[in-house]
């Protein structure tokens, strides 16, 4: 009866689809490409309140090309090189 549970939590390591591993790597891509950020403004109760979230990425401040993070992420979570290259994807911008 081991086995099962160990069998189904080694199944959830291996390799997803080229096409769901392209989806998930644009962001680490994206993420290489420079820091992301979001401030929020707002009232509630009478009080201002106010949130600023960063993310900078190890990759952006090490200068890796977000075409290489990509190809590589690709690479890594499906086995298989990318599609098409990062530039031609249409959800793709700096």
């Amino acid at each position: 009866m081991l086995g099962m549970p160990l069998l189904l939590l080694m199944s959830a390591c291996g390799p997803i689809s080229v096409a769901d591993a392209e989806r998930i790597c644009v962001n680490r891509a994206r993420d290489a490409a420079g820091p992301r950020g979001e401030v929020a403004m707002g009232v509630s109760g009478g009080k201002t309140v106010s949130r600023v979230e960063m993310t900078i990425n190890s990759d952006y401040l090490t200068g890796r090309d977000p075409s290489a993070v990509y190809d590589q992420c690709v690479f890594q979570k499906s086995g298989q090189p990318p599609t098409r290259p990062l530039t031609s994807r249409n959800d793709w911008r700096r």
